[in-house]
């Protein structure tokens, strides 16, 4: 049975695997291989959005956690977490309009669009997992 202390650890997976699918999602597309780009893509919003919800409902139940380290990790840490935090703000948008674009066929505007998307939401999902292991791992 899963508890609100296993939602960190279920965020960073689903970060993780949302990485995963955003970076298969490239290859394929530079492979034009656009179907399997599409359903790569969507699946990494899903996972995305799954982890939204549980990262919702960890902090609405759990509050937040204060980082434990000291000395020079410690600056690394806020600077990682500000911009990561600043980053996933204008992520949500920029992947609805990204994935709009596409369902639109639109697909000029969204390879422009998506040149942008992209690498802000591997930032966003790689420093999610950075902030977990910093958050959860570092003793």
């Amino acid at each position: 049975m899963l508890t609100i202390s296993d939602l960190p650890t279920i965020n960073a997976l689903l970060n993780t695997l949302s990485g995963i699918l955003l970076t298969i999602g490239y290859v394929l597309i530079r492979q034009r291989k656009i179907e399997a780009h599409k359903n790569c893509m969507l699946a990494a919003f899903a996972v995305s959005a799954l982890f939204l919800a549980c990262y919702l409902v960890y902090h609405y139940h759990a509050g937040s956690k204060a980082f434990p380290g000291q000395g020079w990790i410690r600056p690394l840490y806020f600077t990682i977490l500000i911009s990561h935090i600043i980053l996933a703000f204008f992520i949500v948008p920029l992947a609805l309009r990204t994935l709009y674009l596409a369902w639109r066929k639109r697909f000029s505007a969204h390879r422009r669009i998506a040149k942008i998307t992209f690498p802000i939401w591997m930032y966003v999902s790689i420093t999610g997992v950075l902030i977990y292991l910093m958050l959860y791992q570092l003793h």
